[in-house]
């Protein structure tokens, strides 16, 4: 069995949704050029690529993968659009992988795009009923008042934070070091090589280059984020606010994956090798803390212990999921999220977990080597992660 190795990684610049520089460029136009670019880094010919898989962020939109392939030249490949709600875009690494491994490809392109800005509303029919909403979300699971479908405040942040014993300070401060990070990694120019400029044309017909990511501030402090509002004043004790909460983005990500067999053939030196996976299921309710547990299962897979690892990214749907993560699991909080997570970067949904994937791979080629583990929770009492090693 070969190993399933990176041959190449990149991401557009993630922007704030509906009012930021990407308000206007869809999901599939930025699953075009990631997908268009990944290839391109690989070195491969285009020939020899199988099969594209993209997390989605259209919930039910069609087959944006297969779109995004044929935008890029790619008309002999297929495509295959992988919804695992927050964590897509991680699945969609994991699916190539295994493809590969399993020998039933040798080169898939996998990735996720996501665009909040433009994003189609749907709107429901109440069964049994005439009456409509608007706008609806795609259920993950049966909701209950501790568990909504539609608010992650809830199901998520608030969730973790109470069942973890979290207050709002650990929180808000973990948000605060977030933006820091994040602030600190563009200034120092850490992820200018995964990035891959976009050409956006303005309202105003002026076109310009987007390539530094504008959703971490500069301005945050301990003072502006204690004086947020929590998202349900109603509830007691509700400590979620929107400043330890993830923000509302748009941005894609792709990268290639190969048989270690292929990148020999063609003289390649991979980025990373996708060393383990592993998805996980628990309750709803502790939807924020299933990282954990995807984390134990993916270690265990790949014979890695957790003091091995130098390098976490926890998705920072909410900060509580990073903290209690971090907290339960006995991990080195310098370790964890070493640029930022989803509080400052932000988090495209479909988007994430790809990107998560391609900073650590190049964050572990600067290093010379290393171990890495990108994990996220996901709607409906899912986890998932993946490890790296170079």
């Amino acid at each position: 069995m070969v190993d399933a190795v990176l041959l190449s990684a990149c991401r557009t610049a993630i922007g704030t949704a509906r009012r930021g520089t990407l308000r206007d460029t869809s999901a599939f136009d930025l699953a075009t050029v990631v997908v268009r670019e990944a290839v391109l880094r690989s070195g491969l010919p285009p020939e020899t690529i199988d099969d594209v898989v993209l997390g989605e962020s259209l919930a039910g939109g069609g087959d944006i993968a297969r779109y995004a392939a044929l935008r890029a030249g790619l008309t002999h490949v297929p495509g295959l659009a992988h919804n695992r709600h927050c964590a897509s875009g991680l699945a969609s690494v994991a699916t190539a992988a295994g493809s590969v491994r399993a020998g039933m490809d040798r080169v898939v392109v996998a990735g996720g795009t996501h665009s909040s800005s433009t994003a189609p509303v749907s709107r429901w029919r109440t069964p049994g009923t005439d009456d409509w909403q608007d706008p609806w979300m795609a259920p993950t699971h049966v909701p209950t008042p501790e568990a909504p479908n539609d608010d992650m405040g809830v199901l998520v942040g608030w969730n973790t934070a109470r069942l973890a014993g979290l207050t709002r300070e650990e929180m808000d401060a973990w948000a605060l070091r977030s933006h820091a990070r994040a602030v600190r990694a563009i200034d120092e120019g850490r992820f200018t090589e995964e990035i891959v400029p976009v050409k956006v044309t303005g309202r105003d017909g002026v076109t310009s280059v987007f390539d530094t990511d504008e959703h971490p501030r500069r301005d945050t402090s301990a003072e502006r984020l204690a004086a947020l509002k929590v998202l349900h004043p109603e509830i007691p004790g509700f400590s979620i606010t929107a400043g330890n909460s993830s923000g509302v983005n748009d941005g894609a990500a792709a990268v290639v994956v190969a048989g270690s067999d292929v990148a020999a053939e063609h003289g390649i030196v991979p980025l990373a090798t996708v060393r383990a996976w592993a998805s996980v299921g628990v309750d709803p309710v502790e939807t924020g803390l299933a990282p954990i547990a995807a984390i134990r299962k993916a270690l265990g897979r790949a014979g890695i212990g957790v003091g091995e690892v130098d390098l976490f990214e926890v998705n920072e749907a909410f900060a509580a999921v990073a903290v209690a993560t971090t907290r339960e699991l006995g991990l080195d909080p310098e370790r964890v999220n070493p640029f930022g997570s989803g509080c400052s970067l932000g988090h495209p949904i479909a988007m994430t977990g790809t990107r998560m994937v391609v900073t650590l791979a190049y964050e572990l080629r600067r290093r010379g080597g290393g171990i890495a583990v990108a994990a996220m929770c996901a709607g409906g009492g899912m986890g998932s992660a993946v490890v790296l090693t170079v």
